[in-house]
């Protein structure tokens, strides 16, 4: 009887940013383990947009996709949060789900289901067909923490008050292995209790808790904390850094790696909001007014300002007239010598690893944190939406890689002080200990993906328990 492929399959979640970073696992692991093919199984809540058809288009051949029937957007509760939402549809997608599987589990050896963090519903099917269940989470082994320890919230008694937007603390939050958390790193991730985010939030715990294995997108060196305390109680694994290598590159985007070029080394500080986060109209402003007024190069990836929040646009592109229609009067001819403006989208993994790039402005998506680790750049932390605030907090006081800009009483970073952490970043002693500090992160993330590397040996421990799964 012949023998059949040894495989896996995975289900990412709606989101650009999700997709992307799980397919990079999987790539990963495709690499170690050629013998084995992989299955994305796709939930969908509309149809795929051009930028992951052209993603889809361009896997290896040893990792194949399902994009699974699309889930009705009117079986959803409207004006739901993002997070809520990209659970929501993975849940809808079960029966779907379903029925992919057994397909895949009459063609293949399939010996784990590999989920993401909101599509963690998808654990009962994987009970239905007897599968190993595990979940590939690609934020900071933080956050997981954090999201573990989230339903004993109420129980340590910190929380004085929970009204979304105005979390307040009794004192900071202690979770074992990571620093202490304030109450303006929590804003987004601490919800009132009536907030759909916060059941959402308790049903990724609770499955997060009935799950085989936790591969984490994070490595050893950069956060042995929470990395070592998570291991004490859960079986998780550290595969990270996790992270695009190369970029499509468009005609327009690669104009910007022109100009690059011509630039001096170490002399350009690169501003993007990662794939959904916006701004509103006062903070584009004030941002444009900063990097004009420090008098550094900057190479700014400008979207249209928010007509709702900042996490707006996060699942569901919306339309707009131009982006650089919204800067200031005057702005683009002022800084024509200075910067470089470029509308929604630059190749940032090669923006980052361009050697007239020196920092990163950045909204601190995990995505975005690590590719400037890797590529050994520092940052200012910017965060908009999500757990981002408390990466800023690990960049900025752990890590210490990052400065945080001062927000004013209504929230917004004003010009001076945009001015400001630009020229310490970029010439100061303080964005130089930073650069020295993010070249030896840099270095152990290389070390920790080598042959013999921890994160490499975390995913070897993983693949020979499915390895060692009977036929």
């Amino acid at each position: 009887m012949e023998r059949k492929t040894p495989s896996i399959a995975m289900v990412p979640c709606p989101g650009t940013s999700h997709l992307i970073t799980q397919i990079e696992f999987a790539k990963r692991f495709v690499g170690l383990h050629p013998d084995f093919h992989v299955t994305l199984l796709i939930p969908t809540l509309g149809p795929p947009s051009p930028s992951m058809n052209s993603i889809l288009q361009s896997l290896p051949p040893s990792i194949h996709f399902t994009v699974l029937p699309q889930v009705d957007p009117h079986d959803l509760p409207p004006n739901a949060d993002p997070a809520s939402l990209m659970l929501l549809t993975v849940t809808h997608s079960l029966p779907s789900l379903s029925q992919a599987l057994s397909s895949l589990i009459s063609q293949t050896h399939l010996v784990a289901l590999v989920l993401n963090t909101f599509s963690v519903d998808a654990i009962e099917v994987a009970r239905e067909f007897d599968l190993p269940c595990y979940v590939y989470y690609p934020s900071s082994a933080t956050a997981l923490a954090f999201v573990l320890h989230y339903p004993k919230l109420d129980d340590d008694g910190i929380v004085v008050s929970r009204k979304f937007g105005e979390l307040e603390l009794k004192e900071p939050l202690k979770i074992p292995g990571c620093i202490p958390f304030e109450a303006r790193d929590l804003t987004d991730i601490v919800p009132d209790t009536s907030h759909s985010f916060h059941t959402t939030l308790v049903q990724v715990s609770k499955q997060l808790h009935r799950v085989d294995g936790i591969l984490v997108n994070s490595f050893v060196d950069l956060e042995p904390g929470p990395i070592s305390a998570l291991q004490n109680v859960r079986p998780v694994y550290p595969v990270g850094p996790i992270v695009q290598t190369e970029s499509n590159i468009s005609s327009n985007s690669s104009e910007c790696l022109a100009w690059l070029d011509k630039q001096p080394e170490n002399s350009v500080l690169f501003v993007s909001f990662g794939s959904g986060g916006t701004l509103s109209q006062e903070q584009l402003n004030e941002l444009a007014y900063g990097l004009e007024l420090s008098g550094h190069r900057f190479l700014w990836v400008v979207r249209a300002p928010s007509k709702g929040g900042a996490d707006s646009s996060y699942l569901n592109a919306q339309k707009y007239d131009d982006p650089l229609e919204h800067l200031p009067e005057g702005f683009m001819d002022r800084t024509k010598d200075q910067g470089f403006v470029i509308s929604s989208w630059a190749p940032q993994i090669e923006v980052l690893r361009h050697g007239s790039t020196r920092g990163f402005l950045t909204h601190c998506g995990w995505n975005s944190t690590l590719e400037s680790v890797v590529c050994g750049k520092s940052m200012i932390a910017w965060p908009l939406f999500a757990e981002q605030r408390m990466n800023a907090a690990l960049l900025n006081d752990q890590f210490k890689v990052a400065l945080r800009p001062k927000v004013n009483e209504k929230g917004i970073v004003e010009r001076e002080e945009v001015s400001r952490v630009v020229k310490c970043l970029m010439e100061g002693d303080e964005g130089k200990e930073m650069g020295r500090r993010v070249e030896m992160f840099k270095d152990a993330a290389i070390k920790a993906l080598d042959k013999d590397g921890s994160s490499t040996e975390a995913l070897e421990n993983v693949v020979t328990k499915w390895k060692n799964l009977k036929s």
